[in-house]
């Protein structure tokens, strides 16, 4: 049977352990016998010596085999999962992003202040009040791209004077609202998986990026798609968003093999020709680079195909860890070898 936890060696989760890793969130939990509790891989508390602990890869094993669960990570809650005070507050935002929720505000929701403004620093690497600044100015950016006045657009989404709207439009698109007809708005969302939390971006015409929020480049990748169309990235709700979420779901469940997305995927003559080659390469089935550049007519360029294919923004959706070294052995993964693996193990395990 397929399991997460078998990718990896005591020593391996030991010392993912000692770091704190957060990349193996959800992956393994860890009991220890001389207190009798069990934990997360990031658990602050002091470590125990490796001959004083077991590993488990769900937390109903750790239970099942008579640990607690610790006080301090709090190992029963699901990580990366989005809080449900939190995701009504997102909920409320969503449907009116003109609401303007401030300290006493959340209090009278009894919620702490600086606890989801940790929670916005770690998921969204913004504070709660400049995740709804953005939000209010994705809203007008939409509304004036509608074709309404720059003063309606920026009332309607809860700004209190022109002045203070046109200094966070300027701080966010670098131009004045009455100039920005040639910028475009990329909506951002997080979702979450089964192998830790990912990011998405969309614009009108489709998905333009999927990424596990710990990918190494994915800062490099936000700027690059900006450059690419003229654009800004801010929180906000997109079209495209709920089928995404709906398809990577059934992708997860097995029960889909093939995505039916639009996509938007900027970028030279030859990465498109990569990346739609990606796109044929069937469920469960895996190619190496040697046999994709021979597939575009061009089996010469292994190694651009290889940087082409580390260049892909879309996760999954475009199946570039499909493609293996010409050895059979997994090569390198934005996401993570262990995600690579566990992609096509899990693939194998549903065709």
């Amino acid at each position: 049977m397929l399991t997460k936890m078998n990718l990896f060696t005591d020593t391996v989760m030991y010392k993912a352990l000692l770091e704190k890793d957060s990349t193996f969130e959800g992956l393994f939990f860890v009991g220890v016998k001389t207190t009798g509790i069990f934990c997360r891989p990031t658990c602050r508390a002091r470590k125990p010596k490796k001959e004083n602990v077991d590993f488990f890869e769900k937390a109903k094993d750790a239970l099942a085999y008579g640990y607690r669960p610790c006080k301090i990570c709090k190992p029963l809650e699901k990580p990366g999962n989005t809080p449900e005070y939190i995701q009504k507050i997102l909920d409320d935002l969503a449907g009116d992003p003109s609401l303007k929720l401030k300290e006493q505000d959340l209090r009278n929701r009894n919620v702490e202040p600086n606890t989801i403004r940790r929670w916005f620093l770690k998921h969204h690497g913004i504070t709660f009040h400049a995740y709804q600044r953005m939000l209010r100015i994705n809203t007008a950016f939409k509304k004036i791209k509608k074709g309404d006045s720059v003063t309606n657009a920026a009332f309607d989404s809860g700004y209190d004077s022109l002045s203070g709207f046109n200094d966070s439009f300027k701080s966010v698109f670098g131009v004045a609202p009455s100039q920005s007809k040639e910028k475009q708005m990329l909506d951002l969302t997080r979702l979450e998986t089964p192998l830790g939390p990912m990011i998405a971006c969309a614009n009108e015409r489709g998905i333009c990026l999927l990424e596990f929020t710990d990918r190494k480049m994915l800062e490099t990748e936000f700027k690059d798609l900006a450059k690419r169309l003229n654009a800004s990235i801010t929180p906000g709700e997109n079209k495209h968003f709920k089928s995404l979420k709906n398809q990577l779901n059934e992708y997860f469940e097995g029960t889909r093999k093939e995505f039916d997305l639009p996509l938007e995927t900027p970028g030279t003559d030859f990465q498109q020709l990569v990346w739609k080659q990606l796109q044929t390469i069937p469920y469960a089935t895996t190619r190496s680079y040697k046999e994709q550049a021979e597939a575009i007519g061009n089996p010469a360029a292994v190694r651009a195909v290889a940087n082409a294919n580390g260049m892909n923004r879309i996760a999954i959706v475009i199946p570039c860890h499909r493609v293996i070294g010409s050895d059979g052995k997994l090569t390198g993964y934005g996401g993570g070898v262990w995600r690579k693996k566990y992609l096509l193990d899990f693939e194998m395990n549903n065709c």
